[in-house]
């Protein structure tokens, strides 16, 4: 919980960034401490994830985009909103590995699995069309 507060707390200097590096040290950013600090979260809250979840770690990487998808790149919104659509995602995948195979119960990370790999593949080639 103190890393998601200490992210939320960074998303503005994490906005400077996406304006790129000589407009965020125009505006008074520490780009080196914003981006080592950044990615230090990152990983603390990627690992904390997958420690708890298992493979299911998996919907951090898918969820995150598709709120960048919905609201843009502000990261005062994207962080909130990608704790939200990560909960119900993996709500509806638990309940739904409960009802395919009754009364036997579906491992919810395949589910998680079946929708991620598309979603990646739709990322992947998305950002190969723009270049």
């Amino acid at each position: 919980m103190p890393t998601l507060i200490l992210a939320l707390l960074l998303a503005p200097q994490v906005n400077l960034l996406s304006l790129g590096e000589e407009v965020a040290r125009g505006l008074g950013a520490k780009v080196e401490t914003v981006r080592l600090g950044s990615t230090g979260l990152a990983v603390l809250l990627a690992g904390a994830a997958v420690s708890v979840a298992g493979p299911i770690g998996f919907l951090g990487l898918m969820v995150p985009h598709a709120a960048r998808g919905l609201v843009g790149t502000d990261y005062r919104r994207v962080i909130p909103l990608s704790a939200v659509l990560g909960g119900s995602l993996l709500l509806l995948a638990d309940v739904a590995a409960r009802l395919i195979d009754r009364p036997l119960e579906t491992p919810v990370g395949i589910l998680i699995v079946a929708l991620g790999a598309p979603f990646f593949v739709y990322l992947a080639r998305r950002i190969s069309q723009k270049d």
